[in-house]
């Protein structure tokens, strides 16, 4: 099989396998569609609180809208307890008709694994059975009862000395998820050190042989790999190394949403041609005017510092883009910083 190919989620079924990573702070609707029209294949919200669903927090509601071009998406939730996870996956469901809920068992934010949620669930497998026992309820049961397909994304274990993803990962089968992503970190690591891709093929293993033991053919239930994923090369040698059925770019698609293009081209063809800068500040733009659209020119241009500033990396003279970009305030700041690219 090439390694560039269809995945299925359930009864979902996607074009190919380079997806965008839930990614705090960043992926929005704009975000998204920058990254589809540079051919990610899925894409997930960033994480959205169960308990503010719940609670009917409208922040909450617009992080789950989906993209102008989204054909198929994943609402990702984060919560420890089952009932407020139940019920918070039937108002997605009910606000979004998304075709995939994911759950977050894996963010090492001291504020959310003091919930129970995020990587305590991956520290916890008797607690992760019942919140992805609960969700999967609430949407319908597994996706050969017609139910929507629920995913969960781990982390390798808590610390060095506590490593649970063998136990989270199979709690996470028994409960029926369709899918399951791992992050090779520990929760202790947050995002320094290496990933380990060691345990994401050892995961891969396990997920087979489960299928095995259940009269499932194998890749039924596909695995996904994130971490240490910055260029496209990385994309192709995790694909390789692990099994993984798909990679999820997080850190590395961050004002690169290219990578997709290149994984593509390099999976498919060999190589790829870098982005000319016109292109790279073009796509900025576009992201820009759509989170304009999605809530404010104010709260677009401040939230899109950063954004720029990541898009501006490579491009001749990028320093004292930055410089500039880090004070624009409106629109109009913006086309002037880079008048000489537009």
């Amino acid at each position: 099989m090439s390694l560039y190919h269809p995945v299925k989620i359930g009864n979902v079924e996607l074009k190919g396998n380079l997806f965008l990573a839930p990614v705090a702070g960043y992926s929005d609707a704009a975000f998204r569609s920058v990254c589809i029209e540079n051919g990610a294949c899925f894409t997930y919200t960033e994480m959205v609180s169960a308990e503010a669903l719940v609670r009917k927090n409208l922040k909450t509601e617009i992080l789950m809208r989906r993209a102008m071009n989204e054909k198929a998406y994943s609402v990702q939730i984060f919560g420890g307890e089952p009932e407020i996870m139940e019920a918070a996956a039937h108002i997605v469901l009910e606000k979004t008709h998304c075709e995939v809920i994911d759950i977050n068992c894996g963010c090492p934010v001291p504020k959310i694994i003091k919930t129970g949620a995020g990587s305590a669930l991956t520290r916890d497998p008797d607690r992760l059975f019942k919140v992805a026992e609960a969700v999967v309820k609430a949407a319908g049961g597994s996706p050969r009862e017609g139910g929507v397909p629920v995913t969960v994304k781990i982390r390798s274990g808590w610390e060095s000395k506590q490593m649970t993803w063998r136990e989270a990962a199979t709690a996470a089968l028994e409960a029926g998820v369709s899918a399951i992503t791992i992050h090779p970190r520990t929760r202790a690591q947050g995002y320094e050190g290496h990933s380990d891709w060691n345990i994401m093929k050892e995961l891969v293993e396990l997920v087979r042989a489960w299928e095995s033991a259940h009269g499932m053919s194998a890749g039924q239930i596909p695995v996904f790999g994130s971490g240490d994923l910055f260029k496209p090369e990385d994309a192709k040698a995790m694909l390789e190394q692990t099994g993984a059925d798909a990679v999820m770019f997080a850190r590395g698609a961050m004002g690169n949403p290219f990578i997709f293009r290149d994984a593509t081209s390099l999976l498919t063809k060999g190589s790829y041609e870098p982005v000319p800068p016109e292109e790279r500040v073009k796509t900025g733009f576009a992201e820009l005017e759509r989170l304009v659209a999605e809530t404010s020119e104010q709260h677009a241009c401040l939230e899109m510092r950063k954004r720029f500033a990541a898009y501006s990396k490579g491009i001749s003279g990028g320093a004292a883009l930055r410089a500039r970009i880090v004070h624009a305030a409106t629109v109009a700041d913006y086309k002037d910083i880079f008048s000489q690219f537009i």
